[in-house]
């Protein structure tokens, strides 16, 4: 095939239904390394500790951040370049996801902050114990 037989529109067209293929793989992958919703529940520990250090571990997002950025980018090329044709679901998949992540990162925040005070908490409340029986 000769160079001169590439049509701009076909060859535009193309891209755009790659770049889009691109957005939804992302996203895809996004929704796979998402914390499986059994884990986040329930949880196998000795102590209050025990759980808040599994709920941690279990609240982790891995590549779904990076994998949300990568469609992001892909989106807004393809927004910018006005290559989709309906860009509406891809958008609000995106906003759904970010949304999502934003949750599950502040649950993580919360159980990381519970976890560290409760040792100096359970410290303070021994002290208070010990010497309350004095």
């Amino acid at each position: 095939m000769s160079q001169s037989s590439f049509d701009d529109e076909e060859l535009f067209g193309e891209a755009a239904t790659e770049m889009r293929a691109e957005v939804e793989d992302a996203l895809a992958e996004a929704w796979r390394a998402l914390p499986d919703p059994d884990d986040v529940w329930d949880v196998d520990a000795d102590n209050t500790l025990g759980v808040l250090n599994a709920l941690k571990g279990a609240l982790d997002i891995g590549d779904a951040t990076e994998q949300l950025r990568e469609a992001k980018k892909q989106f807004v090329i393809g927004q910018r370049a006005d290559a989709f044709e309906d860009a509406g679901d891809l958008e609000a998949e995106i906003e759904e996801l970010e949304s999502l992540l934003g949750d599950i990162e502040t649950a993580h925040e919360e159980a990381s902050d519970l976890a560290s005070t409760l040792p100096g908490l359970r410290g303070a409340l021994d002290d208070a114990v010990d010497d309350d029986s004095e």
